[in-house]
């Protein structure tokens, strides 16, 4: 008999080291994602869409606490 493998998420098993991370994180993205914004402004690369593209993300995902 195969074992089931549990993908939901709960958030009280996260580890609290997890939790410091995210947060830490949280004050720090904005101003790097206002910035790599500026940047991408006045010399728009590929490399810079995709890390303000990535920056973008990371901001939608703290900011609805999807993690």
């Amino acid at each position: 008999m195969k074992k089931r493998i549990n993908l939901q998420f709960n958030s009280y098993q996260v580890q609290r080291w997890f939790k410091t991370i995210g947060a830490a994180c949280a004050q720090f993205i904005i101003p790097l994602t206002i910035i790599q914004g500026i940047r991408t402004f006045f010399f728009p690369t590929t490399f810079d869409v995709f890390l303000l593209a990535i920056f973008s993300l990371i901001t939608i995902v703290l900011y609805l606490e999807w993690m």
